[in-house]
């Protein structure tokens, strides 16, 4: 093992669950170490050369211009993998500071534990003396760490939770033990003043409202610590709620996605930031050049076809909605075939919606091939973002960069579009808008709970509830045809009332390979197997293993923004789901006993369910 060398991570898993700022459990050796990941920075430093010009570079002009950036960088890879003697290795910072023994129970910070040079693991000296042939008994990372809802991560305050009695001179070891069941039986000690407290209730949010605000440490970005309003509260290392990546994808589609797109990578933003005046110019002059030659040469261009479709793909470019990517998408999907021509990144192909649900749905496609580019924004702590937009969004560098760290994807699909009539008919149903005043309310009371009247979040809307769940249980269902486990498949929701309204939905599944997937999903978009599945999945939700409990709302999570919805029928794992398994009712889907008609899809679900 190299010097100090802690691991290696999945691409995947560093552009999301573990990008910058979140804690990683390393195995280094026979010793456990925990680290937190550093800033964008570090991937300049030690992956030269810096920003977009290295090859390690991914371009997607859609959601570059929503997000403000450049470009995308995938993360790196190692030395030895990408054969640059330049490269070295992506830095982590040892957190939390403090570590335990587990066989003398002792705590303490790193600097009283002994090491070995050139290794990361340490040791406790007294107990590796008197283990057999002085085998090294090695700490382990504490089991509690302190963040916020600023995106802020501080140690656990040890000396002020175990509040050492007066005159104690603070010991360089404290003891927890465990002696006894749950958290009221975990003692912490002082040995020099044999001061007492337990663990108890030290997850509650109460419990921290007496001590100082968070001190707005940010280890991950080399100390650039800031001013932070907010309470910090004990969280359980390797928790869920400690890391929660904030990313924001499009998927590539025409004319973004075609060939000549593709050739131009960075060159294209030459021509966006050029004044149109001098755009021929410059077309002129790159045109004697090696990089823009090889490609007119390879499309056949002339400089002047070049300019028209620079300029055809300018005013395409101006027309972008950075505030809704998806729009253009659902047009993608619900016009027809594409009059770009043969597309290595995309390709559809329409099918007829079949007779027996054609009441319900208008639009059916086969996504035979797709491009998604997941752009890893920043994230945030103790509660999913809700929006890319929402506060409380950490940072991933010291200071913004051109560029962000990003993911590409290819696979397959299937995308459905509800019938806008039936769905514009239903919403106005007063169960309908009863049952989704009671969920908004609930939205509305968190988010200004947490970030007061300002920024609201959009509404929860009926047809966003309905297109969601329809999603989850299409999903279930689809496992069970195709092959692919829950974890492989992923939603992508179209919803909107503006003009024109969206509802609908993309399954698809997508790996970094560049063969993308295997045709096993997108072939159950055929109509006839449809069908079946569709009837399947909703005839599934009529009855859940968890009724009367689940369909009466009495399973929801702490925030309660869901209703009618566990794990026995529609709730998903996080990596497939948009909305962090929130905002999710079957009841919209098949009806209560007391209000079947409530179910946007009762006629489909059987007398004998």
């Amino acid at each position: 093992m190299s010097r100090n060398e802690l691991g290696s991570l999945r691409r995947s898993a560093v552009a999301a669950l573990f990008g910058p700022g979140a804690i990683v459990d390393f195995r280094a050796g026979d010793a456990p170490v925990s680290a937190v990941a550093a800033g964008l920075e570090e991937w300049d430093r030690n992956f030269p050369p810096a920003g977009l010009l290295n090859e390690q570079t991914v371009l997607e002009a859609r959601l570059q211009k929503k997000l403000g950036v450049r470009g995308f960088r995938l993360p790196p890879v190692s030395a030895e993998t990408f054969s640059r003697p330049d490269s070295k290795s992506l830095v982590a910072v040892r957190y939390p500071n403090w570590l335990q023994c587990p066989h003398c129970d002792r705590l303490g910070e790193s600097r009283a534990w002994a090491d070995e040079p050139g290794k990361p693991g340490l040791f406790c000296p007294q107990c590796t003396q008197r283990s057999p042939g002085q085998r090294k008994v090695y700490v382990v990372p504490v089991r509690f760490v302190m963040a916020c809802e600023g995106g802020h991560l501080d140690e656990f305050p040890w000396h002020a939770w175990v509040k050492h009695r007066d005159g104690c001179q603070t010991p360089r070891f404290l003891k927890l033990v465990s002696e006894k069941a749950g958290l009221a039986g975990l003692i912490l000690s002082c040995p020099s003043c044999h001061a007492r407290r337990s663990m108890d209730r030290v997850f509650s949010e109460e419990t921290w409202q007496g001590f100082p605000n968070c001190r707005g440490k940010r280890p991950w970005l080399a100390g650039q610590d800031e001013e932070c309003e907010h309470k910090a509260r004990a969280v359980q290392l390797g928790a869920s709620n400690l890391y929660f990546p904030v990313v924001v994808s499009a998927l590539s589609i025409p004319p973004w996605s075609d060939r000549l797109q593709e050739a131009l990578g960075v060159q294209w933003q030459q021509f966006v930031d050029v004044d149109p005046e001098d755009r021929a110019s410059l077309v002129r002059i790159l045109s004697k050049g090696p990089d823009l030659k090889v490609i007119l040469d390879d499309f056949g261009l002339t400089p002047e076809a070049f300019l028209e479709e620079i300029n055809r793909r300018l005013v395409s470019h101006e027309a972008i909605n950075t505030d809704d990517l998806r729009a253009a998408e659902h047009r993608q999907f619900t016009c027809g075939l594409s009059d770009h021509g043969p597309d290595r990144e995309f390709e559809m192909r329409p099918q007829s919606v079949p007779d027996s649900v054609s009441r319900w749905f208008s639009h059916l496609v086969r996504v035979v091939r797709l491009r998604e580019v997941r752009a890893l924004v920043g994230f945030t702590r103790i509660h999913p973002p809700g929006e890319p937009e929402s506060p409380n969004v950490a940072p991933l560098s010291v200071r913004r960069l051109d560029w962000l760290p990003a993911l590409e994807v290819r696979g397959e699909g299937i995308y459905l579009e509800l019938d806008s009539a039936a769905v514009n008919e239903w919403e106005r149903r007063p169960s309908v808008v009863e049952r989704i005043q009671v969920l908004e309310g609930r939205h509305r009371a968190d988010w200004r709970d947490r970030f007061g009247d300002e920024n609201l979040p959009p509404p929860v809307t009926p047809r966003k509830v309905l297109v969601h769940t329809l999603a989850h249980a299409l999903m279930r269902q689809l496992t069970l045809d195709c092959g692919y486990s829950s974890t492989s498949l992923r939603e992508r929701l179209y919803v909107g009332n503006e003009d024109p309204a969206m509802a609908g939905l993309l399954i698809y599944t997508a790996t970094t390979d560049d063969d993308g997937t295997l045709g096993g999903l997108q072939r159950e978009g055929n109509p006839s197997r449809m069908e079946r599945t569709i009837v399947a999945a909703i005839q599934a939700q009529a009855w859940c293993s968890s009724d009367p409990l689940c369909i009466e709302d009495v399973l929801t999570g702490s925030t309660g923004l869901s209703l009618a919805a566990c794990h026995a029928c529609v709730l998903s794992p996080e990596t497939s789901c948009e909305e962090f398994n929130q905002f999710l009712d079957r009841a919209l889907l098949v009806g209560t006993p007391a209000d079947p008609a409530l179910g946007f899809f009762v006629d489909l679900v059987s007398p004998c369910s």
